[in-house]
């Protein structure tokens, strides 16, 4: 374990950067997948269809392949973001879709009678599923979403593999550095991971006893 005491500032900066990639795509991912689900109960055909034609080509697209663009065709095509923010970009557009049909799966799950109240006391598409829907169905998906935050954790460790100096690029750093250590290493790599995973497993249990919807 010296190996992992020794190189723990390298571990920090990795950890620290996978933080970082994980909030700032997270709460993006958050933001467009609520969008997306909106968009796919719209009573707007065009929006609709844009919805479900984003939902599937991003969601069965490798994720590689969606840093790949971000990361080197963008700046090929011109674009100057750096490489942290590509990678934003990519995590927060592959991730999204998953938050959409997670919420979708929330949107379902209300009665069509409460969305039907609510228009005939006069509230328009947007406010019925802001001010009605919307509540309902994030606090009957906190697990399904807080399971997509988990997944986003561990994919950011593909931001490693372009130029991202995150917790999976910095423990293949230690590992080449400490080849006769490489077990204690992985294990070190393994607990930073647990770390964010664990509390966001827990937080969700948290959430889903205090705002679960009685049926």
């Amino acid at each position: 374990m010296d190996a992992v005491i020794e190189n723990l500032p390298i571990y920090w900066r990795g950890f620290t950067m996978t933080l970082l990639l994980l909030g700032a795509s997270g709460v993006s991912a958050l933001v467009l997948g609520t969008i997306i689900a909106a968009m796919r109960i719209s009573p707007v055909a065009s929006l609709r269809g844009f919805a479900t034609v984003y939902t599937e080509l991003v969601r069965n697209t490798p994720l590689t392949l969606v840093l790949f663009f971000c990361a080197i065709i963008l700046p090929y095509l011109g674009s100057r973001l750096d490489y942290t923010t590509a990678a934003i970009i990519g995590l927060s557009v592959y991730t999204s879709p998953f938050v959409a049909e997670a919420l979708r799966s929330g949107i379902n799950g209300v009665p069509i009678g409460q969305a039907e109240a609510a228009r005939s006391v006069g509230l328009g598409f947007g406010q019925t599923v802001s001010l009605i829907v919307l509540p309902q169905a994030f606090r009957m998906t906190i697990p399904p979403l807080i399971n997509v935050f988990i997944a986003l954790t561990k994919n950011t460790s593909v931001a490693g593999g372009f130029f991202v100096v995150e917790l999976f690029a910095s423990t293949r750093e230690l590992a080449n550095l400490n080849g006769d250590a490489v077990i204690a290493i992985l294990l070190g790599a393994a607990t930073f991971y647990l770390v964010i995973t664990i509390p966001l497993g827990v937080f969700a249990a948290q959430l889903e006893r205090r705002w679960v919807v009685q049926r």
